[in-house]
């Protein structure tokens, strides 16, 4: 029982909903924590090369991280999925008649009759049985295993482009300007995020954008407060 046109197009309209979807929560990422870093650098002081320098490596740590991040996450998520498929393949070449049992009785639970899932059960095994258990029993296609290098790019370059924002808002206005300007756009730039990543996952925006915008509101006054006073304490 081969997976339809339309529920292969939905499932990989899904995944590519899930990628966009961690590229919007990447970018927001970038935003936030380099806004909050050259605003708290801000409150002490005004020098533009300070600012680029705290920036640029505020942008370069966090995209390296969350690059590092990723592709550690996903390589365990494949190496899961290998590790299961490997048992799989092991059970079916030991045990083949409790393996189609067990595929019957998934498909039955689909809303099949007995004998049409025994039946499709059978003509699925004789096709690819590996590739029959792997989506049916794991959920996994064995074609379309979770790649770490695209998810490590992925998050490097969501997470650049987010951080790129404040990082030239607080450097190339002057500076009676730089303040406003950043504050501004960061929080023009979370509100978009926010209801982007809302409609992404089906939900109502309002919400999502106001939490955005208050997160990234709080994190700037903080760290633009704690800048100021260790400014003015000389430190």
């Amino acid at each position: 029982m081969e997976p339809t046109h339309d529920e292969a197009h939905g499932g990989a309209l899904g995944a590519r909903l899930n990628w966009l979807r961690a590229a919007v929560l990447g970018a927001n990422d970038g935003i936030v924590s380099t806004a909050g870093l050259v605003v708290g650098v801000a409150g002490a002081t005004d020098s533009r090369s300070v600012l680029l320098t705290a920036g640029l490596a505020g942008l370069l740590a966090g995209s390296m991280s969350m690059a590092a991040g990723e592709y550690v996450s996903v390589s365990t998520q494949r190496d899961s999925e290998r590790a299961a498929l490997a048992l799989e393949r092991q059970e079916l070449s030991e045990q083949p008649e409790a393996e189609l049992r067990e595929l019957t009785d998934m498909l039955q639970e689909r809303g099949l009759s007995r004998d049409v899932a025994r039946e499709a059960a059978e003509q699925l095994t004789a096709r690819d049985a590996l590739r029959a258990h792997a989506r049916v029993e794991l959920g996994i296609d064995p074609d379309e295993l979770t790649n770490p290098w695209h998810a490590a790019w992925a998050s490097f370059l969501a997470f650049t482009v987010g951080a790129l924002l404040p990082l030239l808002a607080i450097v190339l206005p002057p500076p009676g300007w730089r303040l406003g300007v950043t504050v501004l756009s960061v929080l023009a730039a979370l509100a978009l995020t926010g209801w982007s990543s809302a409609r992404l996952g089906a939900a109502r925006p309002g919400r999502a954008v106001l939490r955005n915008v208050g997160g990234g509101a709080l994190a700037m006054a903080v760290t633009y407060a704690a800048g100021t006073l260790l400014g003015a304490a000389g430190v």
